[in-house]
């Protein structure tokens, strides 16, 4: 059996976290800032886990 390659897309985007959770970061935080309140693009700032609903296909896509 080869051994699983990661998937390198993911990899950018996902981090694992000590415990073994996925972190990742919000979307909608690259442009058009103007109509977005102080109070949505402060919670945008912070990284979030990943939901339990897309964790197991993005723990396959990191094998490590």
């Amino acid at each position: 059996m080869p051994k699983m390659k990661t998937h390198k897309g993911s990899a950018k985007r996902f981090k694992k976290t000590g415990s073994g959770k996925v972190k990742r970061s919000h979307a909608y935080t690259s442009h058009m800032f103007a109509h977005k309140s102080q109070k949505q693009k402060r919670k945008l700032r912070k990284s979030t886990l990943v939901s339990s609903g897309d964790y197991q296909r993005i723990k396959q896509m990191l094998p490590k």
